[in-house]
């Protein structure tokens, strides 16, 4: 079945909406969907402070409804440090609800200290130069990791409470803090961390995410490249849905070509010259999908980055129910 197989490929140069930060200026049939969005989800209740912008939020960020209050999230995008801009991207809510989700399971209702949040890729760079522990494909500069501590959570009681969930990445410095992200499944210490060796020079380990984990047919996903250290980069403007059967056999669903913020090449690609760019590829799921667990696949031009992957996909995210 071909859900979209446009004669001429069009690359919409509009600069959408950034999903990580502003979500409850979504449409409303999403909005107010009484639906959870994240498969580790917190009670939408958490305090934080942070020792580097100085700034706190305690409070509710996601009302009984499942919408994201607009004020919350602004607010707790100062905590991190985050842009919180409308042509910004900056935090990632799914970050936010796994250290609800966290807060929750170990110690509710406890403060939740940021030691180091959002980072711009210039500053994450200029701590490399200093020769300390930030990687060169670091979470940080998507908003999709943070350095913290969970009052009353000793750091390797926390450290080994993530790495169990095999869910994100968790690194310990056998310090009083915890690196925790929304990135791939995996866990390091000091000695392991991979800092300084190249494990992701010339896009080695580019990855794809969606902004939210739960979808219902019809519903816009916003996609975001992850962990890239090199560009110009080239993508192909189709991609495809595939749906994982019942026996978690990949099948594919179709191709599709989202909108991007990037310029047009020849041969079907796309050009990214940035992070910026990479952050906001916007696509409407159609209103037929079947309920179910779906990945997104897309394809990468790797010349000049040997090393790069020619094909990458996105976690698996679930399309559940109708559509409204």
């Amino acid at each position: 079945m071909s859900i979209s197989k446009p004669t001429k490929i069009m690359i919409i140069m509009t600069v959408f909406l950034s999903f990580s930060i502003l979500p409850s200026s979504l449409p409303a049939n999403e909005a107010s969907s009484e639906m959870r969005r994240y498969f580790f989800s917190g009670d939408g209740i958490i305090t934080l402070y942070s020792e580097k912008t100085k700034k706190s939020f305690s409070g509710i960020y996601r009302n009984k409804k499942g919408a994201y209050e607009r004020k919350a999230i602004h607010r707790i995008c100062q905590v991190f440090g985050a842009p919180s801009g409308s042509s910004e991207s900056g935090l990632s809510l799914r970050l936010v609800e796994f250290i609800d989700y966290l807060e929750d399971h170990l110690n509710r209702g406890a403060k939740i200290t940021i030691i180091s949040g959002y980072r711009k890729p210039q500053y994450n760079a200029t701590l490399r130069d200093k020769g300390l522990l930030a990687a060169k494909a670091s979470l940080h500069q998507y908003g999709m990791a943070a350095d913290l501590k969970i009052q009353g959570v000793k750091a390797i009681r926390l450290w080994q409470y993530v790495k169990d969930l095999h869910f994100g990445g968790a690194g310990y410095y056998h310090g009083s803090t915890v690196h925790v992200d929304v990135g791939p499944a995996r866990s390091w210490d000091e000695t392991t961390s991979g800092v300084g060796t190249g494990i992701s020079d010339d896009n080695k380990l580019i990855g794809v995410m969606t902004d939210f984990d739960i979808y219902r047919p019809g519903m816009t996903v916003m996609m975001r490249f992850i962990r890239m250290t090199a560009f110009p980069i080239r993508i192909a403007t189709e991609f495809s849905l595939v749906r994982l059967n019942e026996c978690q056999k990949a099948e594919k669903y179709g191709d599709f070509v989202p909108a991007f913020q990037a310029a047009p090449v020849s041969a079907g690609y796309a050009e990214f010259k940035n992070i910026k760019e990479m952050s906001s590829v916007k696509w409407q799921l159609p209103l037929q999908c079947p309920p179910g667990r779906y990945t997104i696949q897309v394809r990468l031009c790797n010349n000049g980055y040997p090393d790069m992957p020619i094909q990458i996909e996105t976690p698996e995210f679930e399309i559940s129910g109708y559509a409204n």
